[in-house]
C-alpha cells in the first residue's frame, strides 16, 4: 500500500490553513477539563467540513467524530487537547495570551494533525475511497486528568455513542530529540505508569527559637524525602526501572515560626505492575513511621493515577508495516527503550490493541526544546508528516490486528 498522489495531493493542500490552525491554538491553551474554547474550535471545525460528531464528553470538553467507511469496524485515531499551568516563553507572534497556561508539551500540535487528517479523510469518503469507518477522539485533561479513562467510559470505543466499534486505536506525541520527518515507535512498553501522591505531615507549630516546644514537620518532610529515596535503591530490582520523585514541599510562611503542617507532592514512575504495587504499599509504610519517628503524623493520599502505556504487538506491527509504506523505510525508526513519562493513552489500551507513536519536531538549524520547557514550540514542519501517518493508518485494513 503506497500512498497515491492523489491523496498526498489532498495532504499537501491542507497545511497552510493547519499552520494558521495550529497556531491559533498554540495562542489559546486551556488546562484539564476547561478547554471551552479550544472544544468549539475543534467542533467548528468538524462543521465546516461536514464530520458528525459528538460534544458531551468527559464534563463537555471532550469531543467524538465520526467519518463513515465501507467496513463494519473503525479504525480510531486520538489526540489531546489540553495544555499546561504555566508560563509561555516563547516570543513569537502566536505566544500564548494566557498568563500562566502553555501549550508546552505540543497538544496544540496533536489536535490540528488529527483536524488535517479528519478533513483528508472526509474528501476521501467522499469520492469513496475509504475502506474503513474512522473515528476521532479529540480528548481532554491529559496533564493528570485521566481524560482519557472518562472517554472510554463514555463509549468512545464501543460505538455506543457514535459510529463503528473501534478495532484499534492509534495516537501520536511530538518528540524534541526525533528529527522532523521520522516517526518512530517500539512494541510493548513505551510509558511509564505515573502515581501521584500527596503527604501531608502533621506537627506542632511554635517559635522557631524554642523548637523543643514544637514538632517541626519541616524536619519530618525532609527526613520521608531521604527515606523514600531507599525504596528505590533497595526495594527494587536493580534490572527493574522506577522513579519516586517528591516535586513540592510547602511548609509555613516565616523564618522565625515552626508551622504546624507541612504538604507534599511527588510521583511514582514504574513500568511492572508489581513494583508499582509495592512501592504503592510501602511509600505509605515509609511516610508514616518515618513521621512517627520523629513525634508526627503523615498522612498520605495518591491522586488520579495512570498506568504504563503498552503497545499491542499486533498494532505495533501494523504501524511500522504501514508506515514504512507511506512514509519510506527511513522515516520509520527505533523508538529506544521505554522512558519515564507517563500518557493517559494506556487507558485506551486495556481496551483495544493499541499503539503510540513519537512524531519528530527536531531540526537541524531550529533545535527543539525539551517537552514542558517554557519555550516549546511545535515544530509546524511536522505536520505534514503527522497527518500522513494518521491518514495511513485510517486508510489500512486493521481488521486483522488481534
Amino acid at each position: 500500500m503506497v500512498a497515491n498522489d492523489r491523496t498526498r495531493e489532498l495532504i499537501r493542500g491542507e497545511l497552510d490553513r493547519l499552520v494558521r490552525l495550529r497556531r491559533e491554538f498554540h495562542q489559546h491553551p486551556e488546562i484539564a477539563y476547561e478547554e471551552r474554547w479550544t472544544a468549539q474550535r475543534i467542533r467548528t471545525e468538524l462543521e465546516r467540513l461536514g464530520i458528525k460528531h459528538v460534544d458531551d464528553l468527559a464534563g463537555g470538553t471532550g469531543t467524538l467524530a465520526h467519518i463513515p467507511g465501507r467496513s463494519a469496524r473503525a479504525v480510531g485515531l486520538r489526540a489531546d487537547i489540553d495544555a499546561l499551568p504555566m508560563d509561555d516563553a516563547g516570543t513569537h507572534a502566536w505566544a500564548s495570551r494566557t498568563p500562566g497556561r502553555a501549550h508546552a508539551c505540543g497538544h496544540d500540535g496533536h489536535t490540528t494533525v488529527l483536524l488535517g487528517a479528519a478533513a483528508v479523510l472526509k474528501r476521501l469518503a467522499g469520492e469513496d475511497t475509504l475502506p474503513n469507518p474512522v473515528t476521532m477522539i479529540f480528548q481532554p485533561a491529559e496533564e493528570g486528568g485521566n481524560g482519557g479513562e472518562r472517554m472510554v467510559a463514555e463509549g468512545c470505543l464501543d460505538g455506543s455513542r457514535l459510529g463503528a466499534p473501534v478495532t484499534a486505536l492509534f495516537a501520536l506525541h511530538g518528540w524534541p530529540s526525533l528529527p522532523v520527518g521520522k516517526v518512530a515507535s517500539r512494541p510493548g512498553p513505551m510509558l511509564a505508569a505515573a502515581d501521584a501522591f500527596k503527604i501531608r505531615v502533621h506537627g506542632v507549630g511554635g517559635h522557631a527559637a524554642w523548637p523543643h516546644l514544637a514538632r517541626d514537620p519541616v524536619l519530618g518532610a525532609a527526613a520521608i524525602v531521604q527515606a523514600l529515596q531507599a525504596l528505590v535503591a533497595r526495594e527494587v530490582d536493580p534490572q527493574q526501572a522506577a522513579v519516586v520523585t517528591v516535586g513540592s514541599i510547602h511548609a509555613g510562611e516565616a523564618f522565625n515560626v515552626i508551622p504546624a503542617h507541612a504538604q507534599m507532592l511527588g510521583t511514582i514512575r514504574t513500568f511492572s505492575e508489581s513494583v508499582r504495587q509495592h512501592l504503592r504499599t510501602r511509600l505509605q509504610a515509609c511516610a508514616e513511621h518515618t513521621a512517627a519517628a520523629l513525634g508526627l503524623r503523615a498522612e498520605l493520599a495518591f491522586l488520579p493515577s495512570t498506568p504504563a502505556t503498552v503497545n499491542h504487538a499486533g498494532a505495533f506491527e501494523h504501524f511500522e508495516r504501514v508506515a514504512r509504506s507511506w512514509l519510506g523505510a527511513d522515516a520509520v525508526t527505533e523508538f529506544g527503550p521505554p522512558v519515564m513519562g507517563a500518557e493517559d493513552f494506556a487507558f485506551y489500551g486495556a481496551h483495544v490493541p493499541a499503539c503510540f507513536l513519537a512524531l519528530g519536531l527536531d531540526h537541524p538549524q531550529r533545535p527543539c526544546p525539551p517537552l514542558h520547557d517554557p519555550a516549546f514550540d511545535f515544530n509546524d514542519d511536522a505536520l505534514e508528516t503527522g497527518v500522513a501517518v494518521m491518514v495511513a493508518l485510517a486508510q489500512s485494513k486493521a481488521d486483522s490486528i488481534r
